[in-house]
């Protein structure tokens, strides 16, 4: 093969496999500005970070790397109130949804038609009630999580809406600590957990999409995941290695992950 005939089948394999790599914001429904970061090529996975968190949770787990060398394009946004997005101290910010709404905009915003989602922790609430509002969504995976979310005066929600306003006990403390200390916006985290979004057991029944609902086998902290899983028509439980703060870091979690993407 000449040189000539060489270089231009080296540039004809770079454009064809173009990787996209960038981070950004955008305006959502509210003028509330939006981070994310898009990185990769191919099949969409989004990753929904969890409560007192941002999309930097993801950056040094297996999963992100794992997806990104599979040849995925993975996208992940800060919610609102989070990482580098927009932080209201309004309650009208916070209510109808307005997480999934951010979410909405953001896929159509990436001229996104299609694409799986992964969830953890508090990210897995947002996605399930995403569920009930976006046919795009392929496949699902809710990490760490069970089915005390579908109760909408469950009372660890309140308990920890209450914690960032002010009242703090022994089980919340810790958390409210932690937030101080990488000083997160508390006013903020008050309202995400006061104006959570709350999906009923009837419409989780009616997801039609293959869901996996992933748990450690230290984790109990959100209820009985198993019982989350018989909920969806194609509902699927697999348990790994880990407790709630490690758990989506880890081996078994990507590997697990990407065996029900693939």
């Amino acid at each position: 093969m000449s040189s000539r005939y060489f270089l231009f089948f080296l540039l004809l394999v770079i454009f064809s496999q173009k990787t996209i790599s960038q981070s950004g914001k955008f305006e959502s429904f509210d003028g509330v500005q939006i981070a994310y970061t898009d990185e990769g090529s191919g099949e969409v996975v989004l990753l929904l970070h969890g409560f007192i968190n941002s999309r930097k949770s993801w950056d040094k787990t297996a999963l992100k790397k794992d997806l990104l060398n599979a040849g995925y394009r993975v996208i992940i946004p800060d919610l609102r109130g989070n990482g580098d997005s927009d932080k209201p101290q309004n309650e009208e910010a916070y209510q109808g949804n307005a997480e999934v709404k951010d979410v909405v905009l953001l896929m159509n915003h990436l001229d996104v038609d299609k694409y799986k989602a992964v969830g953890y922790s508090r990210g897995s609430i947002v996605l399930a009630k995403l569920l009930t509002e976006d046919d795009s969504i392929e496949k699902a995976v809710l990490g760490g999580m069970g089915i005390d979310f579908t109760n909408a005066d469950w009372d660890r929600r309140i308990m920890f809406a209450k914690a960032f306003d002010g009242d703090i006990n022994e089980i919340t403390k810790g958390a409210v600590d932690y937030a101080k200390s990488i000083k997160a916006d508390l006013r903020s985290l008050h309202l995400q957990q006061k104006f959570q979004p709350v999906t009923s057991v009837s419409e989780l029944n009616k997801i039609d999409i293959n869901v996996l609902v992933i748990c450690g086998d230290e984790d109990n902290d959100n209820g009985n995941a198993e019982e989350l899983s018989k909920i969806f028509k194609s509902g699927s439980l697999k348990r790994v290695p880990g407790d709630h703060n490690s758990t989506y870091k880890t081996e078994g979690f990507s590997l697990s992950v990407l065996q029900f993407l693939d």
